[in-house]
């Protein structure tokens, strides 16, 4: 119960109140400013993401429980909010590649690291990685505001696929790069 471990929590616990909202306003019809709701309980759970690393660092509380919950959490968070933005169409078409890319990148690094750390390897996140999440977030940003955020900026939509597509692009680089560095370790197992 330490204090970076329930602000992933609180995290996990954002995904169905994010899609919820988006779902009501945009599946069954309902008001448009519940997109302004999803988009500020998205932004506040992207903000848990960064402060529970930093809490855990300042009071010394990392532990390997919030090691394998806090890119659980962010996974569920991301994949939830792309797969409803496929579902109101606001993603479709050449942009659904984008979404699968991060996706399925997504699952190959999650599954190279469960299978690394049962040989007690770990790969650290990479910088890189950590801009790639960022960009992502702030796109899906930009995707949850949609229509409601066009009568503020017209561009919004257009801003968030072309951010969308930019971290897709630096997802299959840091995928590759997760799995080069993974492979050796992949190669001398099976010797």
């Amino acid at each position: 119960m330490a204090l970076p471990n329930i602000l992933t929590y609180s995290r996990i616990a954002a995904v169905p109140l994010v899609v919820g909202c988006m779902y009501v306003q945009s599946i069954m019809g309902g008001p448009l400013w519940l997109r302004w709701v999803a988009l500020a309980i998205f932004i506040a759970a992207g903000v848990t993401d960064i402060l529970d690393g930093y809490f855990a660092r300042m009071y010394d509380q990392q532990s390997a429980f919030g090691r394998m919950l806090d890119p659980i959490a962010d996974k569920l968070l991301v994949a939830s909010c792309l797969l409803m933005l496929a579902a109101d169409g606001i993603i479709h078409g050449w942009t659904l590649w984008a979404a699968i890319i991060i996706l399925c990148r997504e699952i190959l690094v999650s599954g190279l690291r469960e299978y690394l750390a049962g040989l007690r390897v770990s790969i650290p996140v990479t910088k890189l990685a950590k801009w790639k999440t960022t960009v992502q977030l702030v796109a899906i940003g930009f995707l949850i505001a949609g229509e409601a955020g066009e009568a503020i900026l017209p561009a919004t939509t257009l801003i968030g696929i072309g951010l969308l597509w930019i971290s897709a692009i630096v997802t299959l680089y840091t995928g590759w790069d997760y799995f080069r560095a993974g492979l050796r370790h992949l190669i001398e197992d099976d010797k």
